[in-house]
């Protein structure tokens, strides 16, 4: 390691200027601590007190921090402030004051059967065992539904003070056991799978009734969903046989009305070609009728139009035709009609086949 000769020949410098009235012959140290350590002492209260409060603020963390969807009540040795603090930081004072964080998001109550709760597990989902019942004639009835609700956040203090951190067990769940109980008592339970829309309605309207009659209405009621309506097992096998028993007598009374129907249309068939015919016939008919009555007036006219004269002019007429033939063939024989009346009838004896006919 090589020797540092400017520190020696510092070292005799500072002693040939005389030393030092210390007695320490001047002896000045190879190096000077920063300013910041030799005003430590004079800054170290405050330092240590601020190192002091960080340390306080992390053990005894006198803040909150309230997100979406929930509200905080800052309670000061026990009494609950009427204001809520809404999303956000908010600072509060250790052992005097604390902050109690709720939920304003909308939360489910279900009630179900043992067989059919969900196992997973929601802090705004509470699982309750369904809500059973006894129908009109005392036969056990149990009921499913789901309720949809949320708490008001300008009204959370005051329903924290007033009914506590439970206040679900207190307001939701004892309305809505009483008023199903109300409403489904009144059917029997044949009745309740034909009207459970009506029911369903029922217990939504009179839910919602309860809970908005509630002073400062502390609760929104979002809805109210009836799930499944649970009879006993001889009931349902009772309704059942009904439905199917229905069911056949539906099918029945569509056969027979098909039957009808196909009967109606055979007859209606039958009647319209009957019909057909008889227009058909009564067609030829009248066609008949027609051509008989022209052909009447036709004869009736030519009957009219045969006077005496006529028939003497047409009779010379046909006279000098003969008389005409007769000249020409002096062999024929002309054979005159009783009382003069035409035709006459004319004859060629020059024709042998005719001639021997006539002879016979």
């Amino acid at each position: 390691m090589p020797i540092d000769n400017d520190y020696f020949k510092n070292r005799q410098q500072n002693k040939s200027n005389g030393g030092g009235s210390n007695g320490g012959g001047g002896y000045q140290p190879p190096f000077e601590p920063p300013e910041f350590f030799k005003n430590f002492g004079k800054k170290a209260g405050f330092i240590y007190a601020a190192i002091i409060v960080v340390v306080m603020i992390f053990v005894f963390k006198p803040f909150v921090i309230v997100e979406s969807g929930q509200v905080g009540i800052k309670v000061t040795t026990g009494k609950y402030t009427e204001e809520p603090l809404r999303p956000g930081f908010h600072f509060y004072i250790p052992v005097f004051q604390k902050v109690i964080l709720v939920d304003t998001k909308v939360r489910l109550m279900n009630y179900a059967s043992v067989e059919t709760m969900g196992g997973g597990f929601d802090e705004g989902i509470r699982a309750n065992p369904a809500i059973n019942i006894l129908d009109a004639r005392g036969l056990p009835v149990s009921i499913e539904l789901t309720v949809q609700y949320r708490l008001t956040a300008d009204g959370a203090p005051t329903t924290i003070a007033n009914w506590g951190l439970s206040w679900e067990d207190k307001i939701i769940n004892p309305v809505v056991r009483d008023i199903v109980r109300n409403v489904v008592g009144v059917y029997t339970a044949e009745e309740l799978p034909t009207k459970r829309n009506e029911i369903a309605v029922k217990i939504q309207d009179g839910i919602q009734k309860e809970v908005v009659s509630l002073e400062g209405q502390p609760v929104i009621l979002q809805s109210v969903q009836l799930r499944e309506i649970v009879l006993p097992t001889k009931i349902k096998e009772q309704i059942e046989r009904v439905q199917i028993a229905n069911q056949e007598s539906e099918r029945v009374r569509y056969e027979v009305l098909r039957t009808k129907q196909e009967a109606e249309k055979r007859a209606a068939k039958a009647t319209g070609d009957a019909e057909a015919n008889r227009i058909e016939a009564k067609g030829r008919a009248d066609a008949v009728t027609i051509e008989a009555k022209a052909q009447a007036a036709a004869n009736m006219a030519i009957a009219k139009s045969l006077t005496t004269n006529l028939l003497h002019m047409q009779q010379i007429e046909v006279q000098g035709k003969f008389n005409d033939a007769l000249r020409e063939n002096k062999d024929a024989k002309i054979f005159l009609t009783p009382g003069g009346s035409t035709p006459n009838i004319w004859v060629d004896t020059k024709d042998k086949s005719r001639d021997s006919s006539i002879n016979k």
